[in-house]
């Protein structure tokens, strides 16, 4: 090496050395920082403590990331500031108790993704086969919450958790959870030697054209979850997965293709169920389940209510009731809190043209993100 390579190098060496030193002072009083915060959140919880609150409070938690993100002026993205400060919140939130929360699993389904989104990692975990065995958890008190599947924006609502409403309405929402889907294409082989492809049936219908378009030579098989079909294409020659990118580091699969949705907008709703009930945060909504009187005019004079009190109706859905006769239950969200003294005086007038109404929630509308 020349004398003038060396200099170079020695230059290099030397500032590289001085930037990993600013790096590791920065990293200390980060740490310093972090424990301070930690301490007051201890003492937020003490005082929750003896007014009897609730541990996890959506509207502040979202308040917190709303602002940080708002603050960000980078290099940093949005979603990198959001995912730091969500495990601050998550570590500080166990020190006042570790949350109990159940979810559809195996791991790295979407569903899980949306937990840890919503909670964190400093929480325990409970793994359910099915959206039933969610509600059926909270329900029995083994769970403190559930994440569930909501609607999904290409293939609408899922009826499974529509029915567990419609059995345990004494379950409420406490929070959202809207979660960008990415589909990748996953496997240990080449694509043209793909021979099956498996996910859950929504992920398969979400990416039903690319599918038909790039492996029309392999059949499609649906499986109980996006992790499962990871598993069996880790496990099967000539398999493939459509699953998340953690699936893919999970089960150690190539992602062969990324993004493979059909509509670049695909994204899945979750609600946070459980007992407790949520403070206004000030860009809340409400939820809600009702059934109309078997006549004529019916539904029409109830959604008259909402346009006669100026609130903003954003997702009905219809479902069939459980009784002998072709009736509908409905569901709806809209902008609002209970405790608004508009949304009040609507709701009041709404029980006069409903047969039963039910108030799933009120709680704090949640930014996209993944």
């Amino acid at each position: 090496m020349s004398r003038k390579h060396e200099s170079g190098a020695n230059r290099t060496a030397a500032s590289l050395r001085q930037l990993r030193t600013q790096i590791d002072k920065l990293d200390l009083q980060i740490l310093k920082l972090i424990n301070e915060r930690a301490a007051l959140a201890a003492e937020v919880g003490k005082i929750k403590d003896e007014e009897g609150s609730e541990v996890f409070s959506p509207a502040r938690e979202e308040e917190i990331l709303s602002n940080m993100v708002a603050a960000n002026k980078g290099p940093l993205s949005a979603e990198a500031v959001r995912g730091v400060f969500r495990e601050i919140i998550s570590g500080a939130r166990a020190l006042q108790r570790v949350l109990k929360v159940a979810y559809l699993g195996p791991d790295y389904s979407f569903s899980h993704l949306a937990a840890v989104e919503r909670f964190g990692q400093s929480v325990d975990y409970i793994r359910v086969g099915s959206i039933a065995a969610v509600f059926e958890e909270v329900n029995r008190g083994h769970a403190d919450f559930g994440v569930v599947p909501l609607e999904n924006s290409t293939d609408g609502r899922i009826a499974d958790t529509l029915d567990m409403f419609m059995r345990l309405p004494q379950l409420k929402i406490c929070a959202e959870v809207r979660l960008r889907i990415h589909h990748n294409l996953l496997a240990n082989c080449e694509q043209q030697e793909i021979r099956r492809v498996y996910s859950k049936p929504q992920a398969l219908s979400q990416c039903r054209n690319w599918l038909s378009k790039n492996v029309p030579h392999a059949s499609l098989h649906e499986v109980a979850s996006t992790a499962t079909a990871a598993e069996l294409a880790q496990r099967e020659p000539g398999a493939a997965a459509v699953a998340s990118r953690q699936a893919a580091v999970r089960y150690s699969l190539r992602i062969l293709f990324e993004d493979i949705e059909d509509s670049p907008y695909n994204e899945t709703r979750f609600a946070v169920i459980g007992t407790q009930e949520c403070r206004r945060s000030g860009k809340d909504k409400t939820s809600i389940m009702f059934r109309v009187p078997h006549q004529p005019g019916a539904l029409v004079d109830a959604l008259n209510v909402f346009k006669q009190a100026k609130v903003n109706l954003t997702w009905i859905e219809s479902f069939p009731a459980k009784s002998p006769r072709a009736e509908y239950v409905f569901f709806a969200d809209f902008e609002g809190h209970v405790d608004d003294a508009k949304i009040k005086k609507m709701l009041d007038t709404l029980k006069k043209h409903t047969a039963e109404l039910s108030i799933l929630g009120s709680y704090p509308i949640s930014e996209v993100s993944g």
